[in-house]
């Protein structure tokens, strides 16, 4: 079995991690003006915003999946699994803590590369 699935889940949290540092530690207050455009452009509709923000997340991961692994496949695989877990882990369990977000991230998009590179 090789060990793609494992690295591909390895660079998908370290970009979770550069995501949240970029954008609530370093472009805090063009992240929250952003995020009043967007919630203006939505009809003032907070659950569409928050697509939106997921939708521009999962973009975030594809660019950097893509360039790491030069590869869109990996780089549309690993946005569109990240995407799926926030959004369920949103709308079934809510508020978990970082670490229980982080590890429930890592453990089901681990299974996901390693049911598509692992076998």
């Amino acid at each position: 079995m090789e060990l793609i699935w494992f690295y591909v889940a390895i660079v998908l949290a370290i970009s979770d991690i550069l995501h949240t540092t970029l954008m609530w530690k370093i472009f805090n207050n063009f992240y929250i003006v952003l995020g009043g455009l967007i919630y203006k452009s939505v009809e003032n509709s907070p659950w569409k915003t928050w697509v939106v923000h997921e939708l521009m997340e999962a973009a975030f991961h594809f660019v950097v999946l893509s360039l790491v692994f030069l590869s869109p496949t990996i780089g549309i695989l690993a946005a569109t699994i990240h995407f799926i877990i926030d959004v369920s882990h949103t709308v079934l369990i809510g508020h978990m803590s970082e670490i229980e977000h982080r590890a429930l991230h890592f453990v089901i998009e681990s299974l996901f590369f390693m049911m598509i590179y692992g076998f």
